[in-house]
């Protein structure tokens, strides 16, 4: 009898083994239908940021600028911090300066635009937009100025960064001035209709020490730089309050004080609301060795903050913009001292980027509100060490893989349609339990009059690597009887700077042929030549082998 039940169940486990490699061995399938629009394609990615300003013009910093806007169908914005601290323009970690507002011994105000010029005239040489940050406060219009500069360095204690540029100003009426001098400036200098084309914003997260004063104190201080804007130009367009991903309590006392509280500058009922801003921040952290990202954490403030905004029915429609959007919240923080940053410089990045925004995509839809950009809090840090794990997209003006998904992105266009995938995480289990299990096998779709693309990613949350595994794409709707087929691919053999350097013996004085052979790799590369792909009764067939990490975009042109 005992015997009967062992054999039993060997059979079944035996059995078990068979199914299971034959299952294996099916490829993940991918579904898409260009019949079936959801949306606009819009490029919310299409936004960047960063602490520093200063980098905005030196070498590696301009030649950034340049591939966003050349990577993208539309204008770049750009967002910075430190647009209005004092200083005189010499970058540090999480610092910036542009010295815009000093004042004389008798306390009478001296303005000096030339550092703040030199930011913006990069980004409109570019055809780029300032998302500009009003902020932080100068040192003579602090209420508590001293110690002023921080001294901060990875590996140190963050909060110290909150000096005298965090306070509330002594003077609301000489803060409203600069306001207003500093927008007629731009339109002096830039013309009117193209301020009128930017978006504005006051301060950074101001629900925690960026902000040194009560919330009352930050209401009064947007009141009256909105006030002092708006006095410059009536048709600005200016917002807030860029609070922290999780503050939806910050953000909705703030909104509930611009549409009915008394206006601090004014005395009239509620301040002008031209957007919404928020912040929204993965988790990752080392786990039994290996670093593990946590994109639901993400999710859920984009989430939270979404259902902040709908309880506003006169918030309908208004834009919307992630102030920053990121895997975690210190891009300055490298990896040496905080090793659950070391999935910046390889495919990890890559893949959770193009996850983490098809879903904010879905996010968007489910909520039905007007999501115009997602700000990536990654940009470049001039004159580090090579490949230090900061959260940038690129390393001494070598690209990193990352900045590859959003080459990928500029290539689609149009409408997004339906995709459906039998490996893909469907959004609530994204955002509610990340990706703990097996990979998320997924698929975000676009299409245009001639031309039609679909990015596959193969994430999961630990950075692991594993072998390319078969993924069948199904394209329906195309209406022509074949179609251009160019593959793009990132993964450890494609567009990835990052595992070329590592096999060059990871030099950190790389000689002038290794820069350009780092250079060309950081590109955007395919996956072989174009080539005709037969299309049967508006379908088409496509199987790519993707390992674990790895982007791939299919885009078809006829």
């Amino acid at each position: 009898m005992y015997q009967f039940n062992d054999s039993r169940k060997l059979f079944f486990f035996l059995a078990g083994l068979f199914f299971a490699s034959v299952l294996s061995a099916q490829p993940a399938t991918i579904s898409v239908d260009l019949t079936k629009e959801t949306g606009e394609m819009k490029p919310i990615w299409a936004w960047w940021g960063y602490d520093e300003p200063n980098y905005t013009y030196m070498k590696d910093g301009r030649k950034l600028l340049s591939e966003f806007a050349a990577l993208s169908p539309v204008p770049v914005h750009v967002r910075a911090h430190n647009l209005l601290t004092t200083g005189d323009g010499t970058p540090a970690l999480k610092w910036g300066s542009t010295n815009a507002y000093r004042e004389d011994a008798q306390g009478n105000p001296i303005y000096t635009w030339n550092i703040v010029d030199s930011i913006f005239d990069t980004y409109i040489k570019r055809g780029m937009k300032p998302l500009a940050q009003i902020g932080f406060m100068p040192e003579a219009l602090s209420t508590n100025p001293q110690p002023y500069q921080h001294k901060f360095k990875p590996g140190t204690n963050y909060g110290s960064i909150y000096t005298g540029w965090a306070y509330p100003p002594k003077d609301y009426n000489k803060w409203r001035e600069l306001i207003y001098q500093w927008v007629k400036h731009c339109v002096e200098r830039y013309g009117k209709k193209e301020v009128e084309s930017w978006y504005w914003e006051m301060w950074n997260e101001p629900d925690i020490g960026y902000w040194k004063g009560t919330q009352q104190e930050f209401f009064k201080t947007f009141d009256y730089a909105s006030d002092g804007a708006r006095k410059a130009l009536p048709t600005i367009r200016l917002g807030g309050c860029d609070a922290t991903g999780g503050a939806q309590r910050f953000l909705t006392a703030f909104i509930k004080h611009c549409l009915s509280d008394t206006n601090y500058a004014t005395g009239k009922i509620g301040t002008p609301l031209d957007l919404v801003l928020f912040h929204a921040k993965g988790q990752p952290r080392v786990i039994n060795g290996n670093v593990t990202m946590n994109v639901g954490t993400q999710m859920r403030n984009i989430r939270g903050h979404f259902q902040a905004i709908n309880e506003f029915p006169q918030l309908k429609n208004i834009p919307i913009v992630i102030g920053e959007s990121d895997p975690e919240g210190c891009a300055a923080c490298g990896m040496a001292t905080n090793p659950e940053n070391a999935y910046r410089n390889g495919t990890l990045y890559s893949s959770y980027t193009a996850a983490s925004f098809a879903r904010k995509y879905l996010l968007m839809d489910e909520y039905k509100v007007n999501l115009i950009g997602a700000v990536s809090w990654s940009f470049e840090f001039e004159d580090q060490p090579w490949f230090a794990g900061f959260r940038d997209m690129a390393t001494n003006g070598v690209d990193k893989p990352v900045l590859n998904v959003f080459r990928m992105f500029g290539k689609m266009k149009g409408k997004r349609v339906q995709v459906e995938g039998n490996r893909m995480y469907d959004l609530q289990t994204f955002v509610d339990s990340s990706v703990r299990k097996g990979t998320d096998i997924g698929a975000l779709a676009s299409k245009d009059q001639k031309t039609a693309a679909v990015m596959v990613w193969n994430y999961h949350d630990e950075d692991k690597q594993a072998p390319a595994e078969p993924i069948q794409i199904t394209i329906n709707g195309l209406p022509v009887s074949s179609v251009t087929l160019t593959e793009y691919r990132i993964d450890n053999s494609h567009s990835n700077s990052y595992e070329v350097w590592k096999g060059m013996g990871s030099p950190q004085n790389p000689t002038k042929e290794q820069i350009a052979t780092l250079e060309n790799a950081g590109q955007l590369k395919t996956m072989g030549k174009s080539s005709k792909l037969k299309v049967t009764k508006g379908k088409a067939v496509v199987t790519i082998q993707l390992p674990r990490q790895g982007v791939s975009l299919l885009k078809m042109d006829w």
